[in-house]
């Protein structure tokens, strides 16, 4: 209410007032002086007014009351409906003694929810930058290409990539908070989560390593387990990280069968030069004809050393990529004319007849020279070395312009290959039975030319073969456009 209708009211009330009150005076000297009638309708009328100025104070001061909580409820609804005005919009000085203790304590409440409506907000920022940090922590792992698992305090599963969905074998969705031992059907596994869990927090983390198979083959992994730190110190789940090392420990084997193949491989022929010097260091040997022969064994074995150490070189510096590799547009013909004319003297001396067909010159693909050459002239000398006197080669060259590929055949009457034996044969210093019973050999003619053709030049190659009946490897290279 406004300041003029306060006082206005004011004003009417002291007008009753006074009206009533010189009614009353006026009845009573009128009574005393002159001792005359019509008092009583002059007292009646005072005390009218003065009833009427009773009523009009009871009806004024409930209105204000009303309009007084007719204010404090608007301010509770806006604080209810967080729209804080700022200021309690209440008039303390016609009630002062109810209004102001609420008009104190709703001005207190105001404030103590804005504080709160604040500190609310600061809660959801950084509820949100922990969300946030939250689905990006998740997202790292999900990417992660080792298996990663979480568990809880009561070895419930949290989480888990995809890594780990497929090394174990169970689908998030369905597993999540269910216990481990329903959902990881390794039992060791299980009981390394469940001994990590229960030495704490205060122990270092866990690596163990553990082989197991998947149902295709046998793997090896190395776990790394690690409890989670809750509130004071307490153990909050157990993280579980499983590296896969079966293709490392392939390697290692390969390795050391590597280095024992070859220290094999070197064994031998040194045996055989050390064997023939020591006699002829002894004088065993008298005759020329006989000293000739050794001469010419320990020649042979030496020049055999020289080619298996020429081989290791070779692979060694072509999976390092320590020789720098030239491709430039070669013509195949030409490569395989070149390769007849140096194995042609080994093919004359065992009566072997080559045949050869061979595409016109202008079809190229891009090749190491040295290399292809190197290629073809292992097969060349492979298929020379395992047919009997006598026997046939043929090499082929064809170009295929609509699958745009060149092939090459190099296909002989050979003793072939078993078919047990196929999926060894370009393995490292691996050599079947019927080619050591046949001829000496290192066994690293064949991965040298399929890493020649497949990893240098993006080739393909093959074989075919038939113990008794001959073999056939091929290859393919890219046709230059």
């Amino acid at each position: 209410m406004t300041l003029v209708g306060r006082y206005r009211l004011e004003w009417i009330l002291i007008v009753i007032l006074v009206t009533g009150f010189a009614c009353l005076m006026f009845a009573v000297m009128n009574s005393a002086l002159y001792g005359g009638g019509g008092y009583m309708e002059m007292v009646g009328l005072g005390v009218m007014a003065l009833m009427l100025a009773l009523v009009f104070t009871q009806w004024s001061h409930r209105r204000s009351m009303q309009r007084t909580l007719n204010y404090i409820q608007m301010q509770l609804e806006q604080l209810g409906q967080d729209k804080p005005s700022g200021r309690v919009l209440v008039d303390t000085a016609e009630n002062s003694e109810i209004a102001g203790p609420l008009v104190q304590s709703l001005g207190l409440i105001s404030k103590q929810l804005e504080e709160l409506r604040q500190a609310n907000h600061s809660l959801n920022i950084n509820c949100q930058i922990a969300d946030a940090q939250r689905r990006q922590i998740e997202q790292i792992l999900l990417s992660v290409s080792d298996a990663v698992v979480v568990t809880s305090r009561f070895d419930e599963l949290t989480f888990a990539n995809e890594s780990a969905e497929r090394l174990l074998g169970f689908n998030l969705s369905n597993a999540r908070r269910k216990n481990i031992d329903e959902i990881i059907h390794d039992g060791a596994i299980v009981r390394l989560i469940q001994d990590t869990r229960r030495m704490g927090v205060n122990h270092q983390p866990r690596i163990v390593e553990h082989s197991c198979n998947n149902g295709r083959e046998a793997c090896t992994f190395r776990i790394m387990l690690r409890c989670l730190a809750g509130p004071n110190k307490t153990t909050a789940g157990v993280m579980i990280v499983l590296h896969d090392m079966t293709r490392e420990k392939e390697i290692e084997q390969g390795k050391i069968e590597f280095v024992s193949n070859v220290s094999h491989e070197l064994k031998t022929p040194l045996a055989s030069i050390k064997a023939y010097i020591e006699m002829l260091l002894d004088g065993e040997v008298d005759d020329p004809k006989s000293t000739r022969e050794f001469y010419e064994t320990i020649s042979s074995e030496a020049e055999r050393l020289h080619r298996m150490i020429e081989r290791i070189l070779s692979i060694s510096r072509i999976e390092s990529n320590s020789d720098k590799v030239v491709l430039e547009p070669v013509s195949m013909t030409a490569v395989i004319k070149q390769v007849l004319k140096i194995i042609a003297p080994k093919a004359k001396s065992k009566e072997i007849c080559i045949s050869e067909h061979l595409a016109p010159v202008y079809f190229q693909v891009n090749a190491d020279y040295d290399l292809i050459c190197q290629a073809v002239q292992n097969l060349m000398v492979n298929a020379i070395k395992y047919t009997p006197a006598g026997g046939n080669i043929t090499v082929d060259v064809a170009a295929d312009e609509r699958r745009g590929v060149l092939s090459v055949e190099v296909s002989d009457t050979g003793v072939g290959i078993p078919a047990d034996e196929l999926s060894k044969i370009f393995e490292k210093f691996y050599r079947g039975r019927s080619h050591r019973a046949m001829a000496t050999g290192s066994g690293l003619g064949l991965p040298l030319v399929q890493y020649i053709v497949e990893t240098i030049h993006g080739g393909k190659m093959s074989v075919t073969s038939e113990a008794d009946k001959g073999s056939t490897f091929s290859f393919e290279l890219p046709l230059v456009a």
